[in-house]
């Protein structure tokens, strides 16, 4: 597992990046490669811990030790071979992932883990730009036809898959390009689109097949989509917004944060946008303090906003983990993206009272609140008025669109509005699965592409009526 004193002889070194007065000025990938030279000493840090909290913190299992002794030893092609196996799409989380599995790696105790995610990227990165990742099709097929419905993350999961084990799989997209939540979601500088094309490239080269621009339920009802295949998976995304909840909040100047977002990242791929808002020489205000939140941050300070404030209803997290919350869980701690480092401001525990405005919007009325016993409750301290030409609501999702699945397919929803499932990811309906946001609610990609994979596990065992030669987690893949 690297070298035993690996992590006393190098730090670590985190991801170089371009300087932020240059990157602000385009909308492309602003992390830099790893560099060779490093390459090797930062797989060199994983010390051989015993226990590696880190592939159990990674949701897809990925034997994070074992591909980092290979890049340690120069063996980048073994470290691809062994990364592949748990993970179909590395070239993804290695941009985008906010990493879990360092939060669980020992030395992460030292505030120092492991660079897994740029050594990902590196291993993911040299397998294309060498060869090695080419395509594969399956080498016989079953004559069993699957439905993917919804090509983001989970939905790319489940057909590479299904597809690998010799279904004949068609993804249904609605929109005019696959990729989903990757290709509209996240923008072009965390995530350039060149690198789905690529990978979406191969999967048609190895069978899997696009039906894009076809709304499943418009222009083709789901009873005809369950009838025309032998099983059906549901990977439609969490795309229901939580809406503002305050007088002024209907009126123009207030916009929800994926509509902003797409709409770049169609201005981006060369698009005519009619409607798309642009933030140039606005006072900007973001509510919302997650990922989406300072998705929205990067991107208004690229379009030219004159400011950009960014509010989160909750209280700010501590700077270290508080006594509650031991390594190797997830650490409860304020963070900083890269979009915070290149500007904006941002502050917490304010609640919007109101959305003022005389046929636009002018300005939030605020007022401070606290967490008190898990509810969020005003402090009774001064209101105020913070001027605002924009505001862009990233306060999360509710859930999926259920009602025509319900209508048309008898789909039953669970208690928090997702598509209820059992632990085989199967729906109360014969046939169909789901998997995803659209089962777990809005989360990260990682999560995604896990319950993608374990969907396609379980659908690969249904259609056999029997077990599933398909791989699940690195847990299973049976590794000393």
């Amino acid at each position: 597992m690297g070298r035993r004193d690996g992590f006393l002889v190098w730090p670590r070194e985190p991801a170089a990046t371009r300087p932020v007065g240059e990157r602000l000025r385009d909308h492309r990938e602003f992390v830099l490669p790893l560099a060779d030279e490093h390459r090797a000493a930062q797989a060199g840090r994983c010390m051989d811990c015993g226990i590696p909290f880190c592939h159990q913190g990674c949701p897809l299992g990925n034997r994070i030790p074992d591909f980092n002794d290979r890049v340690y030893q120069g063996d980048l092609r073994g470290a691809w071979a062994i990364l592949k196996q748990t993970n179909g799409f590395p070239e993804f989380t290695g941009r985008i992932c906010p990493a879990p599995c360092e939060a669980a790696c020992v030395l992460a105790l030292d505030g120092a883990p492991v660079t897994i995610e740029l050594i990902e990227k590196a291993i993911a990165e040299e397998a294309f730009a060498a060869g090695w990742e080419v395509p594969r099709p399956a080498p016989a097929r079953t004559g069993r036809r699957v439905a993917v419905v919804g090509s983001g993350p989970a939905g790319l999961a489940a057909a590479d898959q299904l597809n690998q084990a010799g279904h004949s799989v068609t993804v249904f997209e609605k929109a005019d390009r696959a990729g989903g939540l990757l290709r509209y979601g996240i923008p072009d500088f965390k995530l350039e689109k060149g690198v789905i094309d690529r990978r979406l490239a191969l999967l048609v080269a190895e069978g899997v097949e696009f039906r894009l621009g076809v709304a499943v339920g418009v222009d083709v009802p789901w009873a005809d989509l369950r009838a025309g295949h032998d099983a059906v998976v549901l990977a439609i995304g969490a795309e229901r917004p939580r809406l503002l909840d305050a007088p002024g909040a209907g009126q123009p100047g207030v916009v929800l944060a994926m509509p902003y977002l797409t709409a770049q990242n169609r201005r981006n791929a060369g698009d005519a946008v009619r409607d798309g808002v642009d933030a140039r020489g606005q006072h900007v205000v973001i509510l919302g303090g997650g990922d989406t939140g300072a998705d929205c941050l990067g991107t208004a300070l690229r379009q030219g906003a004159a400011s950009v404030t960014q509010i989160e209803i909750l209280p700010e997290p501590p700077a270290t983990r508080p006594a509650g919350n031991p390594w190797p869980r997830w650490p409860l701690v304020r963070r900083r993206s890269s979009s915070h480092d290149e500007g904006g401001v941002q502050r917490f525990a304010l609640r919007t009272r109101a959305v003022a405005g005389d046929e636009r919007l002018e300005a939030l009325e605020l007022e401070p609140v606290a967490l008190v016993d898990g509810q969020i409750v005003p402090t009774g301290g001064p209101t105020e008025r913070l001027p605002a030409d924009l505001l862009l609501l990233a306060v999360g999702f509710l859930g999926p669109e259920l009602a025509d699945l319900q209508q048309e397919l008898g789909i039953t929803a669970g208690p928090r509005g997702a598509i209820a499932v059992d632990a085989r990811f199967a729906t109360s309906v014969p046939g169909v699965f789901a998997a995803g946001d659209a089962v777990r609610g809005s989360s990260l990609v990682v999560h995604a592409l896990s319950q993608g994979r374990e969907c396609a596990h379980a659908v690969d065992a249904w259609l056999r009526g029997g077990a599933s030669s398909l791989p699940t987690r690195g847990d299973d893949l049976g590794f000393d």
